[in-house]
């Protein structure tokens, strides 16, 4: 007999019992009024009355009037933007938030499989549970040759192996989709393993969709209704979002009266530093999805149980006998508010206020060695011989993550072209920061973002190793490139020559080591300093850090040209 045995026949003690309370049983899909009790962080029994086996030791939660349901599962995000996870996860667990589905493509650029294997080694001994996914980024050489080790990409496949890697990364549409790529060798050894394989779906319908299917096990790209069943119906499972960057969660709602809601789950893609800190994370994720109308039961399931079994995740999701103790106490269902968090068996939030503080993050000097690159002050010139007439190639901003390919008239001073703030016209230098690559770095312009007269430098791009640098004059872009430098990455914003505000981020030069609340408060004064400079979008920092995304169709920045996302090509600055 083993010690859990023992416990589930009432001849032994628990070492901690939930009482009194309304338990979710996501497997019938209703509360019951049961107790548990756990030993050794499992559940051992659900039980009427859990008296028989509550000794003098036992720690009992009366939970009398609550309700208790399995932690929050956040069914995709990402843990290499913004915040460590270590000055982060007290708030995620005050959220109700007990395990993440985790992607880091962004150090995997910089660092390739290391950073990987270093995360997985950092975040293991976290109170909350975080499984990654595999960044398939490194295999794709779609509109430039990816360079680092020769050994990356048979390590990142091996990495499939590990039991807290439960699949393949996020793959955008146009990699995989009538195209040849060297990530068919990744695809094809998650599928020997059994572990699925995200995608990002973002603009991709009809045929195209059925053909992503063939390779596709989950999205989180739907913003519709009729995209939700859209995939559902090509046997995707569908992630909704309810974070910082969308709000899709009306669509969930509106796809979940037609088709079977065991293949939905829930997801914050990613609440970064103030709305973590203002909002609450997977607790207001399920709030909006009732807000929506989806029932209760539903949105509870999408949150737990759904998410767990597609990811493989058997011990999770659920307090059936044998399940991780993972265990969330809510005061009222309709609004999540929570009470009371166990993280495998520990009690780490009581009351609503967390239990655990914050941790210093200890990382390798690899991770604060990612964002040096040489000064080359010529970077930033653009010859008039670049065009053949007079109009240039130019990224549009539009709202959110979309952009636009736009025509603007050349602004030529001295044999080169130039920005014209007054218009709105900026120049955009990348420059590639991977420890393998050569440095290589474009110029070109961007419109849509307001008429800025400074420059703004962040190294924490979406999907590219590389500092981007958006300015109105070569001085003030090199002045903030350098302060990015000098912090080992992060954000500046410069104005009159000086630094107006800085976000050090040294991480891999995409995450900041200090709490939480401390990055959020720095982050509300980059972005009124970045507004006081004549940025009038109404997201400053997504507008920047998303101009090299190949997620979202359209025109994007290179450190070989413009990406053009739809047709797969690269295009220079010559719009004839």
């Amino acid at each position: 007999m083993t010690d859990l045995q023992a416990v589930a026949l009432g001849e032994a003690t628990a070492d901690l019992v939930v009482r009194g309370g309304h338990v979710f049983l996501p497997e019938r899909g209703e509360f019951q009024r049961r107790d548990v009790a756990v030993l050794d962080g499992v559940v051992a029994t659900l039980t009427d009355d859990a008296s028989t086996v509550t000794g003098s030791e036992t720690r009992v939660i009366d939970a009398t009037g609550q309700h208790v349901l399995p932690g929050f599962i956040d069914a995709h995000t990402h843990v290499d933007l913004h915040q460590s996870l270590e000055g982060a996860a007290h708030r995620m667990l005050e959220g109700g938030t007990t395990g993440l589905i985790a992607e880091c493509p962004g150090v995997s650029l910089v660092l390739g499989a290391d950073g990987v294997t270093t995360l997985l080694d950092r975040t293991a001994t976290l109170p909350i549970d975080v499984r990654f996914t595999v960044p398939p980024q490194l295999f794709f050489d779609t509109f430039e040759p990816q360079p680092g080790r020769p050994e990356d990409r048979e390590e990142l496949r091996a990495l499939l192996d590990h039991p807290r890697i439960v699949g393949v990364g996020e793959t955008d549409w146009i990699h995989a989709v009538g195209i040849e790529t060297p990530a068919t060798a990744l695809y094809d050894r998650a599928a020997a393993v059994g572990k699925p394989v995200t995608g990002h779906a973002a603009g991709c319908r009809d045929e195209n969709l059925s053909a992503f299917a063939t390779l596709i096990d989950n999205d989180h790209e739907a913003i519709t209704g009729d995209e939700v069943i859209e995939r559902v119906t090509r046997g995707i499972h569908t992630v909704g979002r309810y974070g910082t960057i969308r709000d899709d969660i009306d669509a969930i709602a509106e796809a979940a009266e037609q088709v079977p809601t065991r293949e939905l789950s829930l997801s914050s893609d990613g609440m970064w530093p103030r709305d973590l800190v203002s909002e609450g994370y997977m607790d207001v994720v399920v709030q909006r999805a009732i807000e929506a109308g989806v029932d209760p039961i539903d949105a509870f399931r999408m949150a737990t149980l759904n998410p767990a079994r597609h990811f493989g995740l058997d011990d999770r999701g659920s307090l059936s006998p044998g399940s991780v103790a993972d265990i969330l106490v809510l005061d009222e269902l309709e609004t999540v508010s929570v009470d009371t968090v166990v993280a495998g068996g520990d009690v780490v939030v009581r009351g609503g206020d967390a239990l655990v503080e914050p941790m210093q993050p200890d990382y390798p000097d690899s991770f604060y060695e990612t964002a040096t690159v040489s000064r080359e002050p010529d970077r930033y010139r653009v010859s008039s011989d670049a065009v053949s007439g007079d109009a240039v190639r130019a990224v549009e901003y539009v709202s959110g993550l979309l952009t636009r390919e736009t025509r603007e008239p050349v602004v030529e001073r001295d044999g080169e072209l130039g920005a014209d703030p007054d218009t709105g016209l900026l120049k955009a230098t990348l420059v590639e920061r991977r420890p393998h690559g050569d440095g290589a770095s474009f110029t070109g312009f961007v419109t849509g973002l307001g008429p800025l007269r400074g420059a703004v430098a962040t190294s924490m791009l979406w999907e590219y190793p590389g500092h981007l640098v958006v300015g109105s004059t070569a001085a003030a872009m090199q002045r903030a490139l350098d302060r990015v430098i000098e912090m080992g990455g992060g954000w500046a914003a410069v104005a009159d020559g000086s630094v107006v505000a800085d976000v050090p981020l040294p991480l891999a030069g995409r995450c900041a080591e200090m709490p939480v609340e401390e990055t959020a408060a720095a982050y509300e004064t980059l972005e009124s300093a970045l507004r006081d400079i004549g940025m009038d979008v109404e997201r400053p920092l997504l507008a920047i850090q998303t101009l090299t995304t190949p997620g979202v169709p359209r025109l994007r920045f290179t450190a070989s040209g413009y990406a053009d996302i739809r047709n797969q090509r690269t295009v220079t600055l010559d719009p004839n």
